[in-house]
């Protein structure tokens, strides 16, 4: 009898022991978690973030609203169209805005597209409306969890997301009040998302946006009064890239002679009447005033471009 009662209270500790192992599991990666934003946020000086507690206090997600949105609020079914950044909180991945960061399919197929359920959740929960914008921070637990994504090393930049990484994003959805009614108004409008999120990304101020979604600033004023005309030859240096950073065009090493009809349309819009003798001015394309659906060499299909121009002579 005594055998018996001692084995009944070893299975009965040996099952709570189990349970309080589960339990202090699933805490630690929680605790963890919120460690790391924690951490996160003071470290790069994060303000007006608040913290997800739709349906209790249960995901440690953090977000902030940029942009509210408008028109009903979004549902599973909705199918939608967003742009983002991403970061992961050790810094070895970071992607801005490209081609590859770009989502089109329904709210509820977010995860299974491969992007966290975090950021799933957090658009319903959160910014709730289309046409809004927003950084949310992402725990690992509903990120990628313990392996991570992605393939190669996670000590190399920008090829993996290491496990137990949390996740920091810029979200905007494309949509709202505004009806886009054609793939080229569509277009246009991811790119404009596109180029304001890299911009903001990359610290680019005082831009002049004209009325076709082109962007320019002058660097550098000109030194003689001699207009760049679409008829004009221009001697010049110029660096081309795309928004993750790849040089597709140096023309940095020796002076290049062109006729400024040849060159695309963005830079031709960006050139005539802003740009003269000694002038030096940054241009940022959207993808249907660069090499638009057609990919060109190094240039992947509707990318959005940056370009650098120094102007050291113009003719006639």
């Amino acid at each position: 009898m005594k055998q018996t009662i001692f084995t009944l209270l070893l299975f009965c500790v040996t099952g709570l022991l189990s349970c309080r192992k589960d339990s202090i599991q699933q805490q630690t990666i929680k605790q963890y978690d919120q460690a790391q934003i924690d951490s996160y946020i003071s470290a790069n000086g994060i303000t007006g973030m608040t913290r997800d507690l739709v349906g209790g206090d249960t995901t440690g997600i953090y977000y902030k609203i940029i942009m509210p949105g408008s028109g009903a609020p979004m549902a599973y079914t909705d199918k939608l169209s967003f742009v983002y950044t991403i970061r992961s909180f050790d810094g070895k991945y970071i992607v801005t805005d490209t081609i590859a960061n770009h989502f089109e399919d329904y709210l509820g197929h977010i995860a299974t597209d491969n992007l966290p359920l975090g950021l799933q959740t957090a658009l319903i929960n959160d910014l709730k409306y289309q046409g809004g914008s927003m950084r949310v921070l992402i725990p690992s637990h509903l990120a990628y969890g313990l392996n991570g994504s992605g393939s190669g090393s996670s000590s190399v930049a920008n090829s993996k997301i290491a496990g137990n990484q949390c996740l920091d994003y810029y979200v905007h959805v494309i949509g709202g009040d505004t009806k886009i009614k054609s793939e080229a108004a569509y277009q246009a409008a991811y790119d404009d998302q596109v180029i304001q999120n890299y911009m903001a990304v990359n610290g680019l101020l005082a831009y002049t946006k004209t009325a076709d979604g082109l962007y320019y600033k002058i660097l550098t004023p000109a030194t003689a009064a001699d207009p760049i005309t679409a008829l004009s030859s221009i001697t010049y240096t110029a660096t081309g890239q795309l928004f993750n950073g790849t040089i597709f065009d140096n023309q940095n090493a020796t002076s290049a002679v062109s006729d400024v009809d040849s060159f695309i349309q963005g830079v031709q819009e960006g050139l005539i009447g802003n740009a003269n003798v000694g002038t030096k001015i940054s241009i940022i394309i959207p993808s249907a005033l660069g090499y638009g659906t057609a990919s060109q060499s190094s240039v992947p299909a509707n990318s959005c471009l940056r370009f650098t121009f120094a102007i050291t002579a113009v003719t006639p």
